[in-house]
């Protein structure tokens, strides 16, 4: 390792996602501070839970200078595009949900997702019936491709053909597997 790189440490960035390709397992960032863009590697972003990042979503990162620019080395948040956070979605029965993120997370694992087409299924753990999910939902939640068999969370809601998800949560971002989580004693406070 050169002197160089051990005296320089990451430092923290913000930025918002140019485009990210899972299937090439990268993507770029543009630094809120300008200059040039960050490279995101698919392993960074596995690292924080997830395996795609919307186009326009928020990224608070560590990067570091390489030969080649500015790298991400760790992700600490992921903020959906503008007019992902909070949202109203009306159903197709009428029922407007004003706050989907309210709303109780079932565990789910990805049975098939095309980006192409916009759209895929997953099962619910415990259930048979597939849920359909679209890619708007996805996008609203900051993701931008599912990968068969990948585990998540969705919140659904019954619709004209079945149950559809109304939100998307990566698996790791709403599991929490830190040491801390929870008392150690097994008391309830």
């Amino acid at each position: 390792m050169a002197q160089d790189d051990r005296s320089q440490a990451p430092r923290r960035l913000h930025g918002v996602v140019k485009w990210f390709d899972p299937r090439k397992g990268f993507g770029f960032i543009i630094p809120d501070e300008g200059g040039s863009d960050i490279l995101l590697h698919a392993n960074v972003l596995r690292n924080f839970g997830q395996s795609s990042v919307a186009d326009g979503a928020v990224v608070e990162m560590d990067v570091q200078e390489t030969e080649r620019g500015l790298q991400a080395v760790e992700v600490f948040a992921i903020t959906p595009p503008e007019g992902g956070g909070s949202f109203i979605i009306e159903m197709p029965d009428g029922e407007v949900l004003e706050n989907p993120d309210d709303l109780e997370l079932e565990p789910a694992r990805i049975k098939w997702f095309d980006k192409g087409k916009g759209f895929g299924f997953a099962n619910v753990f415990g259930s048979l019936e597939d849920v359909f999910i679209h890619i708007e939902v996805l996008r609203r939640s900051g993701l931008a491709d599912l990968q068969a068999g990948e585990a998540i969370c969705l919140a659904a809601r019954d619709g004209k053909r079945g149950r559809m998800a109304v939100l998307v949560k990566s698996w790791d971002s709403v599991v929490d597997t830190s040491d801390e989580a929870g008392d150690e004693t097994g008391d309830d406070l």
